[in-house]
């Protein structure tokens, strides 16, 4: 029997009013403090690089700055997923969970 695959969550630069949430960085920002997160774990020294962790990634959708953040962050590293949730429900910005298109399909 195969583990089900961690959900992702999308973080909308929505406020619950439906306001856009300011400053307009915030998602790089936010995928910048989790950047060390990684599922191959910290790396450093020469063969380091900079960028977003798999895990926690800024991306434009519709319009819409949002981060999306796979739920693996939280068998990583726990208090980055609460750090990550919490910013989302303490700013009142819309949280969603993504659905694969194969799973869409399947229920039909």
């Amino acid at each position: 029997m195969t583990s089900p695959q961690p959900r992702e969550f999308y973080i909308q630069g929505t406020t619950l009013d439906g306001q856009p949430f300011r400053p307009s960085d915030w998602a790089e920002r936010l995928a910048g403090a989790m950047s060390c997160f990684r599922p191959e774990g910290v790396q450093g020294g020469i063969g380091a690089f900079i960028g977003y962790s798999p895990l926690c990634v800024p991306r434009l959708i519709n319009g819409v700055k949002c981060v999306i953040v796979n739920e693996a962050l939280r068998g990583i590293e726990p208090m980055a997923w609460d750090f990550v949730m919490n910013f989302a429900r303490d700013n009142r910005l819309i949280l969603s969970e993504a659905a694969l298109v194969s799973e869409r399909s399947k229920a039909r």
